[in-house]
């Protein structure tokens, strides 16, 4: 048969006459560099490809080559620590053949081939194994064990095991032999379609929130492991900068960082601050549980839409493992983009705002795949979806904002008005909300304190009651209110700049366990109730605002260390005995 050629080339899609070669989904070879393209479309007449390369100087009548196989991942030991491209290509090695702007159609390992890794092989021969089972381990990083999994629909007898020693990803560890009487070599490492989720025994309710350290999110809006959260914002709200505060403090065990279609130096600093950050668990480097897959602004855009998978089939491996995975996918709008710009190319029929009709699809199959599991294995792990949205002109009823909120459980709204009064994280009260506290109320009352969830209830209603009131101050001004709703706006203004204003450069404010942000808000609201049963004895509210408790409140988010819970009790007998100093001041009057 003669070999297809291509015959129309438009940006990255390629169409190819001849198809009774090629598959949907099948990853090929495109032109004489061998650019990396996967089969989008299949008609009697032509095969559609999108490549995930650079077109430019591609040329109609060069050969396309198929693979037999789908677009995938190489999953093994090397993973963490490095840096990927949109389609799993390694930038540093990229870097060292090609220099900063990387060549088209290099062909390199996907994971370092020479490392050796001490290797313990878990079974021995004989033994019968199913799918998802580990037959080996390695220590990966310094705070990682790398399990090396069975693929899920291979099972078989044991008939060749490895001695524990030093291997390469590629050496042979294992040999199977299944039901059919076929041998299979098993390595360190396998190949998984990205865009096919891993199986897994067991889909779990959420129980267990992902703790953040960010007091907003933890106690307002908390996210469940395996949970699912937007973060939408205009330019300047942060969004980047919430995601960064999250992948630093999660209590994660894995951080996968998707860079869609952002800027390199947004990618750069990532790198720079992850390398340079200690982790708290290890006193490393948080680079050694981390992986980033960075397809930037100026990458081929194909490769942008596929980002995404990749980065979910990395985190399924790891979730497979036992481990919990959070990702950070910044930003599915520019994801969205680019699906759109394929979709014009490939000359379909746009919906709303010209992005194509199976966006809500796209979206929910990515989402879908989040969740805490039970592994085949029988372990128990997580994958946690936090993706940033970034509508043109802070506008959220477009239609990557509108459906993205469909599919997720936490919806974490940026205000611009609170971004430029420097209110970080920048996250309104009033629009954000999340679905998972139900689910999580049995974990605070047992973890942290049976009030916790009555004092965020009481939090969050002083919350809603301050914004009615403000609408009442900016139509007829603060006086016509009485004592009484004056001390809510005061309280509100506490919470607002003591409990949910967080500062990121100050070390016992950047991260904030959850049994300080317990005792924040009780201490909050016991000055509240305070302060209110001394108006009821006609103690003066401008009195007990200008005695300095509240500026007390506010500051003992610095005032008070993170490990010196204790020193609450203190400060709270400290604050009664000036607010019994005004009643008694004013007992004396009368």
């Amino acid at each position: 048969m003669q070999q297809p050629v291509i015959y129309s080339i438009n940006g990255p899609v390629v169409k190819v006459r001849n198809t009774d070669i090629f598959s949907m989904m099948e990853m090929v070879y495109v032109g004489e560099r061998r650019l990396i393209g996967e089969v989008i479309g299949l008609t009697d007449e032509e095969t559609t490809i999108q490549v995930y390369e650079g077109t430019s100087g591609l040329k109609t009548g060069e050969p396309v080559a198929p693979t037999g196989a789908p677009m995938s991942v190489t999953l093994g030991p090397g993973i963490l620590t490095n840096i990927f491209d949109g389609i799993e290509r390694p930038l540093r090695t990229l870097e060292e053949k090609s220099g900063a702007f990387i060549a088209d159609g290099l062909d390199v390992p996907i994971l370092d081939t020479e490392r050796q890794y001490d290797v313990t092989v878990k079974v021995k021969v004989g033994t019968m194994m199913q799918g998802g089972e580990a037959y080996a381990s390695c220590l990966e990083t310094s705070a990682i064990l790398h399990l090396c999994l069975l693929p899920p629909n291979l099972s078989g007898k044991v008939v060749y095991a490895a001695p524990n020693g030093k291997y390469r990803i590629n050496d042979e560890v294992l040999r199977l032999e299944d039901a059919d009487g076929q041998i299979h070599s098993l390595t360190l490492c396998q190949k998984w379609p990205i865009r096919r989720a891993r199986p897994a025994a067991k889909r779990l309710t959420p129980s267990r929130p992902m703790i953040t350290g960010q007091r907003v999110l933890d106690t307002l809006f908390p996210i469940a492991r395996g949970g699912t959260a937007a973060i939408p914002g205009g330019f300047g709200t942060g969004k980047t900068m919430t995601q960064h505060q999250i992948a630093k403090w999660c209590d994660a065990d894995i951080i996968v960082y998707i860079g869609c279609g952002e800027r390199g130096n947004e990618m750069t600093q990532v790198l720079e601050e992850f390398t340079a950050l200690k982790d708290p668990r290890t006193g490393k480097s948080l680079m050694e549980r981390t992986v980033l897959i960075a397809n930037t602004s100026n990458m081929p855009v194909a490769a942008r839409e596929a980002s995404i998978y990749t980065g979910i089939t990395l985190a399924e491996y790891y979730r497979d493992m036992g481990y919990h995975i959070a990702i950070m996918a910044d930003s599915t709008s520019r994801w969205a983009e680019a699906l759109r710009e394929i979709s014009g190319r490939l000359e379909e029929m746009p919906a709303e705002e010209g992005y194509p009709a199976y966006l809500p699809s796209r979206l929910s199959e990515f989402y879908e795949r989040t969740g805490a599991y039970e592994t085949l294995n029988g372990r128990e792990g997580s994958v946690t979806v936090i993706g940033a949205v970034s509508p043109q002109g802070s506008d959220f009823s477009e239609p990557v904002t509108q459906n993205t909120r469909r599919f997720v459980r936490c919806f974490w709204g940026l205000d611009k008005a609170l971004a430029y009064a420097r209110h970080y994280p920048a996250i309104n009260w009033t629009m954000s909300y999340s679905e998972y506290m139900d689910d999580l109320a049995n974990y605070y009352e047992t973890q942290v304190d049976p009030r916790f969830t009555a004092c965020r209830t009481e939090i969050s209603t002083l919350l809603k009651e301050e914004q009615t009131l403000m609408d009442i101050v900016r139509l007829i001004g603060s006086d016509v209110l009485p004592d009484d709703q004056k001390l809510i706006i005061e309280t509100a203004r506490v919470i607002r700049v003591g409990f949910l204003q967080q500062n990121a450069y100050h070390a016992e404010d950047t991260y904030v366990p959850l049994n300080k942000q317990f005792l924040m808000m009780k201490l909050i609201l016991h000055v509240y109730h305070r302060m209110k049963e001394l108006l009821a004895e006609h103690v003066s509210l401008n009195e007990m605002v200008h005695s300095g408790v509240m500026e007390m409140v506010i500051k003992v988010k610095y005032d008070i260390p993170n490990n010196q819970p204790e020193r609450f009790g203190v400060l709270t007998q400290q604050i009664d005995s000036m607010l019994n100093a005004l009643r008694k001041q004013k007992e004396e009057v009368l």
